[in-house]
């Protein structure tokens, strides 16, 4: 039987600050092995039965690094196709863009299989087993959500009451004391947020109860680019039309209303990452109830959690703490009070500070730069574009720019002029100039680049030409 995974990759990770910001979402925090849990998402959809293709929606800004992310992984050459929203308008719209796509593109029989970009599931086996009985329900026209059997009274996540397959209501977050309730009965099960049906089903129930959300969504595919390659696909969503998209998320408009919802009860070792807490249960405690994923001395320490992958960390007399050190921010939070580091990254946000928004080291389509200092008049940047790559045709009205090549060889336009700059050497762009630089080689391009001037912001920027549509 085909299948067609759908990943939803999006969100803020706003409680995963600082290693989560705006650009660099949680799907894509690489975990202790290397590999990002979107990478994670996406051999799991690939090592399904059944799969020809993987269909992700993200944000469009999103779209490059998505695309780095499977390239890294994708050594079966799994078709992949994209859906790039301009802006977030949660789960039913991301669901109902998803649905009428593949039942243009692959017909209304097409079972989806919607899967988030940021969770974890532990026991393969059992998750591949639980696929193959939603798909059987899923054939019967019903809309199948994944429960999981709870272990503990969990508070930060829905459950659904179920009996069976059958579906009986589904229940917000509860208290403590509700939560120890629903474990002790063994009636209710955690809302993964896992759903399979077929195509036909989904537009029925969109239809039937959100039929705003399933109408402006079908006038903005049909106003939307669509562009094919060899084993990819992409549609980009028309702003104009998307913004008139209602807000809500699958759970509220569809399945909370679903007379044909249906559940898979599983045990498949999940878990959304929602915290630290979560995610330093990934690490091996030590006799003391450390996890350490990094470099860390610790003397009279317990029950603690450290994350330092580029400097040492030295600890001494301290209980319960998480601490994050990233090249730009520090987190230290009480381990007991890890759900509200979202309230740090919501202050950045309200602030309009860049730690909310972006790493010192920055992606982009054509590779990565890295802020290494800055201050009055100047900043000094680490540049590496990916081989082939380039910036765009450009221009800065305030600042002028050195660039010196580390390694590798760059192709620069500079106003009239196009030339190479080999290793050790450097040439400079004055403010005004029309400038584009390229990696015409096999290997990355490496190089610093020393900006001085009056205004040194990421928005004293003019596109002229640009290969990724950003002009």
């Amino acid at each position: 039987m085909s299948l067609t995974p759908i990943i939803l990759c999006g969100g803020a990770g706003s409680r995963l600050w600082p290693v989560s910001r705006e650009s660099h979402p949680k799907p894509f925090i690489r975990l202790a092995d290397g590999q990002s849990l979107l990478q994670k998402a996406f051999l799991r959809a690939a090592s399904l039965d059944g799969v020809n293709q993987i269909l992700t929606v993200t944000n469009r800004d999103l779209f490059f690094k998505t695309e780095d992310d499977y390239r890294e992984v994708n050594a079966r050459g799994v078709a992949t196709s994209f859906i790039c929203e301009p802006f977030g308008r949660n789960t039913a719209a991301a669901v109902a863009a998803a649905t009428l796509h593949i039942a243009r593109s692959s017909g209304p029989k097409t079972t989806m299989l919607v899967l988030a970009a940021d969770h974890l599931i532990a026991d393969e086996a059992a998750f591949a087993q639980a696929v193959v009985k939603a798909q059987a329900l899923a054939s019967e026209g019903k809309i199948v959500t994944f429960g999981i059997m709870p272990e503990t009274p969990e508070t930060g996540y829905g459950y659904i009451e179920a009996d069976g397959n059958t579906v009986l209501r589904f229940v917000e977050k509860p208290s403590l004391d509700k939560a120890r309730e629903y474990l002790e009965s063994g009636r209710y099960l955690w809302n993964s947020g896992i759903f399979c049906f077929t195509a036909e089903a989904m537009l029925r129930e969109l239809k039937q109860h959100c039929p705003d959300i399933f109408e402006s969504t079908q006038a903005c595919l049909d106003d939307s680019r669509t562009s094919e390659g060899e084993g990819w696909s992409q549609v980009q969503l028309a702003p104009n039309t998307f913004s008139v998209v209602p807000e809500n998320s699958i759970d509220y408009a569809v399945m909370e209303k679903c007379t044909q919802a249906a559940v898979v009860p599983c045990s498949i070792g999940w878990s959304d990452i929602g915290s630290w807490n979560a995610v330093s249960e990934l690490c091996e405690a030590d006799s003391h109830g450390n996890r350490v994923d990094g470099e860390a001395l610790l003397h009279d320490v317990e029950n603690c959690y450290f994350q330092s992958r580029e400097r040492l960390i030295g600890a001494v007399g301290v209980d319960n703490l998480i601490v994050i050190d990233t090249p730009d921010a520090l987190l230290i939070a009480n381990r007991d009070r890890a759900q509200d580091v979202k309230h740090i990254y919501a202050d950045l946000k309200a602030r309009g500070h860049e730690a909310h928004k972006v790493h010192r080291t920055v992606h982009r389509p054509w590779g990565t730069y890295t802020i290494l200092e800055e201050g009055p008049r100047f900043k000094i940047k680490r540049i590496e574009v990916k081989p082939g790559a380039s910036l765009s045709l450009q221009m800065h009205h305030h600042r002028s720019e050195h660039w010196i090549v580390v390694s590798g060889m760059a192709k620069v336009v500079n106003g009239d002029n196009e030339f190479l700059v080999s290793t050790n050497e450097s040439t400079y762009i004055p403010a005004g100039h029309k400038h584009r630089l390229e990696n015409p080689g096999v290997v990355g391009l490496v190089m610093i680049e020393v900006q001085s001037g009056e205004y040194l912001g990421e928005d004293d920027i003019v596109r002229f030409e640009d290969v990724y549509g950003r002009a």
